[in-house]
């Protein structure tokens, strides 16, 4: 479903563009994103893997991270993503743990793709079992594997998420 595009949407996005642009000629990834509240950004974020040395140093979890340190509250709800690009599979986890309410990007992950941007192997890979995986991942059930969640439920002043 598309989303009805407005003059504000064209115009956050073209400030995505802008910083992106401005990452990917100062040793940053070419991705930005910025979270808006009620028509105000609240943060702006760039890629800076390469700059950090941190393959999760992507726009969208560091603008999740400035976003929610500002908002003083580990959710988005009532915010909107604005993104360069469609986020890749880890961004798009974060933002479903952030709750925002929506994502409007830019370019696509074909497009970003053609740039040598390719998360084809990822979203391949979560459907197939964990040892098949290129990476394979294994089960290994312990007996005490449940405690930290038992903590968790015990703690009298947990925030759920």
């Amino acid at each position: 479903m598309k989303h009805p595009t407005s003059i504000d949407d064209s115009a956050l996005l073209a400030r995505c563009l802008e910083l992106a642009c401005e990452s990917a000629s100062s040793g940053g990834g070419p991705f930005s994103a910025l979270v808006v509240k009620e028509g105000e950004i609240i943060a702006e974020a760039c890629n800076s893997v390469t700059r950090d040395r941190d393959p999760t140093a992507h726009a969208e979890v560091a603008v999740i991270r400035k976003a929610c340190q500002i908002l003083d509250d580990h959710q988005l709800t009532g915010c909107t993503i604005y993104a360069s690009c469609e986020p890749c599979p880890m961004c798009l986890g974060a933002i479903y743990w952030a709750r925002a309410d929506k994502v409007i990007f830019a370019a696509s992950r074909e497009q970003a793709s053609k740039a040598g941007f390719d998360d084809s192997l990822v979203y391949r890979e979560v459907n197939i079992p964990g040892p098949e995986r290129q990476i394979p991942f294994y089960h290994l059930a312990l007996s005490n594997a449940e405690a930290p969640f038992q903590q968790w439920q015990e703690f009298s002043e947990r925030h759920c998420y």
